[in-house]
């Protein structure tokens, strides 16, 4: 073992034995030590006591929001000869639904909108949690 090695090994046994174990991951013999399982708030209810489901928990987390307009697949030899005033022709019909999606989650279609001079989306429809879920499997 290198001398690297060896440092690290050394740090791994002395965090051990801070924590009360020796190097063979055994717990030392001189204390009654309890294991407990962690506590999780519970998101939902008992099967049978309804759909009560504490979304306050996932609030703030962020995601991404992203409106698709089309796609389409080129070779690398097209795509390197694109160039200013190039046009690449889409999946999609002009008029057609733009796809909205969640962290790349089709979550509903909308129309573009212009509203104070920025783009925005007007959904037109939106999937139904049950459609969304039967789409992640």
């Amino acid at each position: 073992m290198s001398d690297d090695e060896n440092e690290v090994m050394d740090d791994w046994a002395s965090a051990l034995a801070e924590a009360g174990q020796d190097g063979g991951g055994e717990a030392e013999s001189g204390g009654d030590q309890q294991v407990s399982p962690a506590g999780f708030e519970q998101l939902q209810a008992e099967a049978g006591g309804g759909p009560d489901v504490n979304l306050d928990v996932i609030l703030d987390v962020p995601v991404t929001l992203s409106m698709e307009i089309g796609r389409t697949r080129i070779n690398i030899r097209n795509l390197l000869q694109l160039n200013q005033g190039s046009v690449i022709e889409l999946d999609r019909l002009a008029g057609e639904p733009m796809d909205v999606l969640v962290n790349g989650t089709l979550i509903a279609h909308g129309e573009v909108v212009v509203v104070n001079e920025k783009f925005g989306i007007r959904l037109t429809d939106v999937i139904s949690p049950a459609e969304r879920v039967k789409k992640l499997k």
